[in-house]
């Protein structure tokens, strides 16, 4: 048993194309499902965001209808509630990836905001793949992938097979034409190996130590490969 690390966004918005600001943060069931899982097996959570700000969840991931019912919503609303490492981070910089037996990032567009571009996260991820330790990012926390791209346009995840949020599920979310740029197109660019599932269906790709998970459904699914690894 050991640590494992959430890394997780600091934003409470999403910048949109036409400069609004629409609220969101860390997606509830992407946080749960992961979290229950891995400290049920015995393991310990560290909550690490930029500038070691409390992260934010975003209050639409918090209705019965995202969670199987009002008794879900419930049951999701008193984990985070009873998970003190949501209110005392650590700061990203401040993170030596040798501490952690793994690393996880949870969606939510927050990370589109700021995980996306952040260099501290870029070096975390960068070190953990090179090192050999498993590396799991799920729905739109894959945008943190993003952040490694180098001056040139290349990345070190050039050829990796990775899922994420996809164009289909952004358009049935209603932001498909307000967000700057979506996920699906980004990752593509970078020049991963892109694969998709059904829209809303549980689907994660494992390649080598990285493990990435399509959309929130797929959190549960994503947090058992993740545990897989460490057997």
């Amino acid at each position: 048993m050991g640590k494992i690390l959430f890394v997780m966004t600091k934003a409470d918005h999403l910048t949109l194309n036409d400069g609004t600001r629409h609220p969101t943060g860390f997606w509830a069931e992407e946080f749960a499902a992961p979290y229950r899982a891995v400290t049920e097996a015995g393991h310990e959570v560290v909550v690490a965001t930029p500038g070691g700000t409390a992260p934010t969840v975003d209050p639409a991931s918090l209705a019965p209808d995202f969670n199987g019912g009002e008794e879900g919503a419930e049951a999701v609303a008193a984990l985070l509630d009873q998970a003190a490492v949501l209110r005392r981070p650590i700061a990203l910089a401040d993170v030596d990836p040798a501490d952690y037996l793994a690393v996880f990032y949870p969606g939510g567009h927050g990370p589109m905001e700021d995980l996306s571009t952040d260099a501290d996260s870029a070096r975390l991820i960068t070190a953990t793949l090179d090192a050999g330790r498993p590396l799991a990012l799920v729905c739109h926390g894959v945008a943190a992938l993003l952040a490694t791209e180098q001056p040139d346009g290349t990345s070190p995840l050039g050829g990796y097979r990775v899922t994420g949020f996809t164009n289909a599920e952004e358009a049935q979310s209603g932001l498909g034409d307000k967000v700057k740029w979506r996920l699906q197109d980004r990752l593509v660019a970078l020049g991963v190996e892109y694969t998709e599932g059904e829209p809303w269906a549980s689907y994660v790709v494992s390649d080598r130590n990285l493990i990435t998970g399509q959309n929130p459904g797929s959190s549960a699914e994503l947090a058992t490969a993740l545990l897989k690894t460490l057997a």
